[in-house]
């Protein structure tokens, strides 16, 4: 059963957690503004695919997640699911730059970065198998007997929700019950394809029922309601009342990656109400219910933006790998050395 959330009472909202969803947005924003930047100056190798329009989204989530507890496995645009989690700047800079200082050690493509030791997946190209990926942590967690408290969650895109990797492990994390939460953010675009050439349901949330999940569905540029929506869904996943599929209406405010200008997206949707930024609605609805001042969400940019120059500061003096003096086996035997 799909539910929709409230757009007027939000008393059931923790101050202190809507405030660190929406300075995770602020910091996500600045963050991946630099990153543009870099690209477009020639200074990154490799796509920049940026989150703006999908803040909201992908902060609420990653805010109801802990490193060394759950599971994440955010996709190209949950920069701010990453920050809210607890994300380092410096993880992002250092990646995107290739510092050998950096999580993957300037070895991987810049947006496969991650900690899955702590819990944060690195994004996987393939998309769809994200899900299958996170549920078998789960089910591994179980298996040693560490999963009670944990939650798992996977990001996907409407586009990804036609994958047959999809299909296949949302059945098996249905059929295990397992405590994870799939958002799919549904922004209308699959790159450059419209949604109504991808699926023939009114809503993707109404594919709930028969996979057997709870099902959620939100209006992804309310500030307030994602926070509610999201909260409600990892708790209850965290309370072993089985996978949650939750999915956010939205539109991507920039083109698939920085290298596509999205001149495909009529202007008129460009215009709809799902073209607003998540950004501004979040800033007019913390003032109106009071969870901060008009100042505070300016020092709040102020310091991102400080905190931001100085990772990307860092990176920059940071040196490449060198492949002449590392090892870079994936995998190797003692027996096979020379």
């Amino acid at each position: 059963m799909t539910e929709e959330a409230s757009k007027k009472d939000y008393s059931q909202l923790d101050r202190d957690h809507v405030r660190k969803v929406y300075k995770a947005m602020v910091k996500a924003r600045v963050l991946e503004t630099k990153l543009s930047s870099l690209y477009k100056a020639g200074k990154i190798v490799g796509g920049v695919y940026l989150g703006k329009g999908q803040e909201a989204v992908s902060a609420s989530l990653g805010a109801c997640l802990e490193f060394n507890r759950d599971i994440f496995a955010p996709l190209i645009r949950d920069q701010a699911g990453r920050t809210a989690m607890g994300e380092d700047p410096l993880d992002a800079t250092r990646t995107y730059l290739g510092s050998a200082e950096g999580p993957m050690r300037g070895r991987d493509g810049n947006i496969h970065r991650g900690r899955p030791k702590e819990g944060m997946f690195a994004m996987i190209s393939h998309l769809g198998a994200s899900v299958s990926m996170v549920g078998g942590a789960l089910l591994a967690r179980r298996i040693q007997g560490k999963l009670e408290g944990c939650v798992g969650a996977a990001c996907i895109g409407d586009g990804g929700t036609s994958t047959g990797a999809f299909h296949e492990g949302l059945n098996m994390v249905a059929v295990e019950k397992l405590p994870m939460v799939v958002v799919i953010a549904d922004n209308q675009f699959a790159y450059s394809t419209p949604t109504n050439r991808q699926y023939a349901c009114e809503d993707l949330a109404d594919r709930a029922k028969g996979y057997g999940v709870a099902g959620h569905t939100v209006d992804g540029t309310d500030f307030l309601a994602t926070c509610a929506v999201m909260q409600g869904a990892v708790d209850a996943a965290r309370r072993g009342e089985g996978p949650q599929l939750v999915v956010a209406k939205l539109l991507r405010l920039s083109g698939h990656g920085e290298h596509d200008d999205g001149s495909y997206v009529p202007q008129q949707v460009r215009e709809s109400h799902f073209g607003q930024d998540c950004l501004d609605v979040g800033r007019a609805q913390l003032t109106e219910y009071g969870m901060a001042t008009e100042e505070e969400i300016d020092t709040w940019w102020k310091e991102s933006a400080e905190e931001v120059q100085a990772a990307t500061a860092t990176a920059q003096r940071e040196s490449a790998p060198n492949p002449y003096t590392e090892e870079w086996s994936a995998y190797s035997c003692p027996q096979f050395k020379a």
